[in-house]
């Protein structure tokens, strides 16, 4: 978020440049960071050196030990340029086969940081106790199923094999390094003299380190002095996918979904991927620059199978990425302190890889199902008239939307939590007229606390000594954000965290301020949580403030907006009894950020490269776990021409987290605002949306189970399909719906490939569409109003077909199902779930989970049924739905090759009413019928005789 604000001359002149362009001056590149030149110097030395480098770094065999218990094993590591240097490597196998190798600084000066790992994963992993390692004389060797892992000792490997085949390898190209801590070198004066005498001794370490210390004591940029008080901490390890020559993740960065090159022959970037949680706003679309989070997880295909790799690590780390052939990629990661903690991820499958990944960092939560609905933001609605002004004119227009944001505006003097009295006289009051409609509020709380005397917030965190520390160490860190002086609470304190939740209660109870003028229909937005500090260095802290345990903020700034949005979604989880599922949408992200809530992709332009590029980066952020993810609609700065709104809602509606939002000097492009026929087509849009609402949630309930994205790329659906490994412009919905977003201006056509020998139904029409086993691409034509849609043969899905103003006013209406039979004409499957949609009786068994199936009967005819799944308890929720008779009022079977003789329920005699569609030509046919009255909570089967 980004404009100018009333807040003082120093941040109307920034945000007077901000909103032109994005200012690449103020963040640095790799020439500019003193760690990644030494990393990226280290690389270029070992390229020129061929053959001959090789990697100073060794196990001391002598020192393995083998845990007789458990599939764990330690041993120390030399590095010959530094002989009294000790380190300890640390390797391990999970329960699932994942492979954690961990290398630290053993007895140093310091302690390097080592909690990145406690704030990512879920829980300590267990270990396996079925495998065990064996050490030779060469190598120390552990082997399970047709997977191995060998730590060769001379030089320090790490190599994943499945089938003797290499898939992944560590340090392979010698470039590991941990630069340990150490004293600066004093300067060597004359008896009596003050000049320095420099006594020039020849380096033996330059051929690994360069003959030239580089910004290892300090660093400057533009006007800020890094003191880098602890000296040289980084480290840089090599990893290599010998076998697969696709990589996918380290988001988030504004590029295609498949990385592109930073090094090798023809690059196509020049900087390696930054990893560096920054406010980067009117971000390029074409670009290796760090943005607003940070997923140290990279996942490498090929056909024969897929692998990942999670590196825990929280400060700054860049990526350099090339393929020595095309088959085969080769990765350079290089971070400025903390320790090696990388997780080796077997695969073998993409299914394989997030079931891994969400095991250690979790899965993403289920939301509360109104949340999927359509979120109408701006910055700023001014005033309580203003949102219920906005609410009345979706209602005249019956336009469906479930939330209404407030931006910054509505805060007295930028103070969060404290409303504007003139602007926002009533606001618990405009709540509850927006609530009786089903709808929710989401009021935005940024990390930053105004330095007021009058803002009980910042003076409770003062008092309690809550807040992050200058590099002294002592007092409050001071910067400037939109509160103007301001100062940041320090969320690695665990004082602070009963404290905050404390704030969101609507009773403070005599135990300090809280939100007293809230309600549980409002829900939160967390911004600007990078952090970003307008005059700071690239927008952000100084890294080296301080924060609790004395950490410094470089050795964990990638994690900081992570505590926050975990705080945050604590504190609105918890502000009721019983408990209720919290919507908090956080900006800055790490790994285990999923487990929070949902995330945009910030502060992006209207204008169709923005357009399609944010849909790359949702598929990227979907496949690294974040899979709660969306990009603003219509752009957040600019006007966007009415057939580019058109466009980008018909994108939006199939992104998972769906929001309209605008920079406060746009002009106004709610929907109804727009002139015929653009705002017909943006209402029918909008109702396709909460027509879907069922695919949706059950959807979720997959991945919030399995770690399955939302959005699910080519390669993931198809994974031994090369010709999908590098497609980021038509994605699947689950598994079930194939979408094909049109993202440039004026399109009367577009293509959509169909990767397997299966029937593909239009979404609109049921026209069907037949695949081949070595893929097939159409060429379809486009209207504006045309949304590329189509339903997989063999799916079954659940549909609503009553949109109303807002999702929770459909809890209790008739299903429509869909059945697309397969290619064979008779069979399909697809599920429903569903809830109570906010609480978390689910968990102990309150809901409906159903499968839907269709099957041959007889030799020409059809049976669809439906069964249990799960461990439902036949609790309230089900009861409810029973009582009120919720039903199946419709089912559309698509795909049906012959007219039926008749259609009946099992076990009952009378007839129900059908009409079957006959195909053009040899196409099959369409069977539609109405209201057989089958219960959605219950088992039951219709017949369909032929």
């Amino acid at each position: 978020m980004r404009a100018i604000g009333p807040i003082g001359i120093l941040i109307l002149a920034l945000l007077t440049d901000e909103v032109r362009a994005v200012k690449t001056n103020d963040f640095k590149t790799c020439d500019k960071s003193g760690f990644c030149r030494r990393g990226r110097a280290l690389s270029a030395r070992a390229k020129e050196a061929g053959s001959s480098w090789r990697s100073p770094y060794s196990v001391d065999s002598s020192s393995i030990a083998i845990s007789p218990e458990e599939a764990a094993a330690t041993a120390l590591v030399k590095s010959s340029l530094y002989p009294d240097i000790n380190f300890e490597l640390d390797v391990r196998v999970h329960d699932d086969g994942v492979v954690r190798v961990r290398m630290d600084e053993k007895d140093g000066l310091r302690k390097r940081y080592d909690e990145a790992a406690s704030w990512a994963l879920v829980s300590e992993p267990a270990i396996s106790k079925d495998v065990h390692w064996v050490a030779g004389k060469k190598d120390l060797k552990a082997t399970y199923g047709d997977v191995s892992v060998i730590v060769g000792y001379a030089p320090l490997t790490v190599t994943l094999l499945r089938n003797s085949k290499p898939q992944i390898v560590l340090n392979g190209e010698g470039l590991l390094h941990m630069e340990h801590f150490r004293t600066q070198a004093e300067e060597i004066k004359a008896d009596g003299e003050e000049a320095q005498i420099v006594v020039e001794v020849e380096n033996p370490r330059a051929w690994f380190e360069g003959a030239e210390e580089d910004a290892l004591w300090e660093e400057k940029f533009n006007t800020w002095t890094d003191s880098k008080p602890k000296g040289p901490e980084s480290f840089s390890i090599d990893v290599t996918f010998p076998n697969h020559g696709t990589v996918y993740g380290i988001p988030q960065h504004a590029t295609r979904l498949a990385l592109p090159s930073t090094t090798g022959e023809e690059p196509t970037f020049t900087d390696p991927y930054r990893l560096y949680n920054a406010d980067v706003f009117e971000y390029l679309a074409s670009s290796t620059m760090s943005l607003y989070g940070s997923i140290p997880f990279m996942q490498a295909h090929s056909a024969d199978s897929t692998v990942g790799i999670f590196n825990a690590v929280a400060s700054e780390t860049w990526i350099d990425l090339f393929h020595p052939s095309e088959k085969s990629t080769s990765t350079h990661w290089i971070s400025e302190s903390g320790i090696i903690d990388i997780f080796l991820l077997p695969g073998p499958t993409p299914a394989d890889v997030f079931a891994q990944y969400t095991r250690l960092t979790g899965t993403a939560a289920l939301p509360a199902q109104w949340s999927l609905g359509y979120h109408q933001c701006r910055w700023n609605y001014v005033s309580s008239d203003d949102v219920r002004s906005v609410q009345k004119r979706f209602d005249e227009e019956d336009m469906p939307v479930d939330v209404f944001w407030l931006d910054i505006e509505y805060a007295d003097e930028h103070k969060y939590f404290m409303w504007d009295e003139k602007l926002f006289p009533d606001p618990v009051e405009m709540t509850n007229d927006v609530a009786a409609l089903g709808r929710h509020m989401v009021v935005i709380v940024d990390p930053h606390l105004k330095r007021s005397s009058n803002y009980p917030v910042y003076q409770e965190a003062s008092e309690r000594e809550l807040l992050a520390k200058p590099k002294s160490g002592e007092g409050e860190y001071e910067g400037w954000c939109w509160s103007g002086s301001s100062s940041w609470i320090d969320f690695f304190n665990p004082a602070s965290w009963d404290w905050w939740k404390g704030l969101f209660k609507f009773d403070s109870n005599g135990e300090g301020w809280s939100w007293t003028q809230s309600t549980d229909a409002i829900h939160i937005w967390n911004d600007m949580n990078e952090p970003a500090i307008f005059n700071g260095p690239e927008i952000s802290m100084p890294r080296d403030n301080i924060h609790y345990g004395g950490w410094e903020h470089r050795d964990v700034h990638n994690i900081n907006g992570m505590l926050f949005h975990n705080l945050s979604s604590q504190a609105v989880k918890e502000r009721t009894t019983p408990n209720k599922r919290p919507f908090v949408l956080t900006r800055s992200f790490y790994a285990g950020s999923q487990r929070f809530g949902a995330m945009w992709t910030g502060d992006n332009l209207g204008t169709w490269d923005h357009m399609t590029v944010g849909l790359q980066m949702v598929l990227a952020n979907g496949i690294s776990g974040m899979t709660f993810s969306g990009s603003d609609v219509g752009g957040f700065f600019g006007n966007p021409e009415p057939d580019m709104l058109v466009r980008w809602y018909q994108l939006g509606a199939f992104n998972p987290f769906f929001r309209a939002h605008a920079h406060i000097d746009t002009k106004r492009r709610e929907p109804y605002l727009l002139d015929e026929p653009y705002k017909g087509m943006l209402k029918d849009v909008l109702r396709l949306r909460y027509t879907m609402m069922p695919l949706w949630y059950t959807t979720f309930w997959e991945a919030s189970r399995t770690g399955m994205p939302i959005l699910r790329p080519q390669y993931v659906m198809f994974p031994k399909d090369t010709a999908g490994f590098a497609m980021d412009d038509q994605f699947y919905v689950g598994s079930t719906l194939l979408v094909k977003p049109v993202t440039q201006k004026d399109a009367t056509e577009t293509m959509v490939y169909l990767a397997e020998d299966q029937v593909y139904y239009n979404y609109f029409t049921n026209q069907p569409y037949y695949g081949s086993s070595k893929g097939k691409t159409f060429t379809i034509s486009v209207e504006l109003s045309t949304v590329p849609i189509y339903i997989r043969g063999g799916s079954i899905l659940p549909l609503r077909e009553r949109p109303r103003r807002s999702a929770p006013l459909m809890a209790y209406d008739p299903f429509t199902l869909r059945v697309a039979l397969d290619k064979s004409g008779y069979s399909a499957s697809g599920e429903l779930y569903l809830d109570d949609g906010e609480g978390y009786s689910y968990e102990q068994g309150d809901y409906v989970w159903r499968k839907f199936t269709a099957e041959k009967h007889g030799k020409k005819g059809l049976k669809l049924s439906s069964t249990a799944l799960g461990n439902s308890s036949g609790g309230a929720y089900e009861k409810e739905l029973e009582g009120r008779g919720v039903r199946v009022e419709k089912v559309v079977v698509l795909g049906l090759g012959v007219k039926p003789k008749s259609v009946r329920v099992e076990g009952e005699t009378e007839e129900l009413v059908w009409n079957f569609e006959a195909g053009k030509g040899k196409e099959p046919g369409v069977l539609t019928i109405k209201d057989p009255r089958v219960l959605v909570t219950k088992d039951w089967q219709i017949v369909v005789e032929a």
